[in-house]
């Protein structure tokens, strides 16, 4: 079975009220086997857009990526983050080749 992953992208305005949605997202990633692969760190964007911060997140299936993302608590963390910061996800089924 596949992996499913999250790809965010994301600019933060205020530091200090995303340190909530961090504390938030805990409990659904940890519920649903999420496994950080990329948070943060060094990046050059040598196409396209970007943000200032990337994120890709592994999951044990598709399924349990998009689980997740529409469970009840990482909705309520989502309602934390989205007055603090501009971002994109994308939830994507990992190649099994």
């Amino acid at each position: 079975m596949a992996k499913g992953y999250w790809i965010g992208r994301v600019d933060v305005d205020d530091p200090e009220g995303y340190k909530k949605y961090i504390e938030a997202n805990a409990k659904p990633f940890a519920d649903h086997g999420a496994r950080f692969l990329i948070r943060g760190g060094k990046f050059e964007n040598p196409e396209g857009s970007a943000r200032s911060r990337n994120v890709v997140i592994e999951f044990p299936s598709y399924e349990a990526a998009l689980a997740c993302y529409h469970s009840e608590d990482y909705q309520y963390a989502k309602s934390l983050r989205d007055p603090v910061s501009t971002g994109d996800i994308v939830i994507v089924e990992g190649y099994d080749g």
